[in-house]
C-alpha cells in the first residue's frame, strides 16, 4: 500500500510516495523503574601518571543509573567536554557515528559533567552509559 506525505525542507514542499512494508507496529516494553545508587567514594591517592593524564583521556569510570544512555549503536568520534565542565541544556557533548551519519549527543539539562563513561574510538550499544551530568 503506498501513502503519500508532503515534506517540507527549508521551505520548500516535496510530496513522497512510501510503500507500507508488512508487520504492525509494537510499542516497547515498559521497564520497571531503576532504583539510584548511592556511591561512597573512594579515598584518593596522587600518583604521578594519573595527575600527567587530561581528564578529556582519562580512562572511563562507573556508570550510576543517572548517566545518558546511547540512543543507538555507532562509535564514539569525538568527545566535546571534559569531566568538571559546567554544560548548559542542548549542548552538544559527543560526537557518535551511526550507519555513517555524526550525529551529536547533547545535555538533557544544564549543570556539571560528573563523569565521562566512553573514550574516543569506542563502539557503544543502545542503552550504554555515556555521560552523567549532576545539576
Amino acid at each position: 500500500m503506498l501513502r503519500k506525505f508532503k515534506i517540507s525542507i527549508d521551505g520548500k514542499e516535496y510530496l513522497v510516495e512510501m510503500e507500507e512494508v508488512g508487520g504492525t507496529p509494537q510499542a516497547a516494553p515498559i521497564q520497571p523503574p531503576v532504583q539510584p545508587v548511592v556511591e561512597t567514594p573512594a579515598p584518593q591517592t596522587a600518583t604521578p601518571a594519573a595527575a600527567e593524564t587530561p581528564a578529556s583521556q582519562a580512562a572511563p569510570i562507573a556508570a550510576g543509573a543517572d548517566a545518558m544512555p546511547s540512543p543507538m549503536p555507532g562509535t564514539i568520534l569525538k568527545i566535546l567536554v571534559n569531566v568538571g565542565d559546567t554544560v548548559e541544556e542542548n549542548q552538544p557533548l559527543m560526537i557518535l557515528e551511526a550507519m555513517k551519519m555524526e550525529n551529536e549527543i547533547v545535555a538533557g539539562k544544564a549543570g556539571t559533567v560528573a563523569g565521562i563513561h566512553v573514550t574516543q574510538g569506542e563502539m557503544v550499544n543502545p542503552g550504554d552509559p555515556l555521560i552523567t551530568i549532576h545539576s
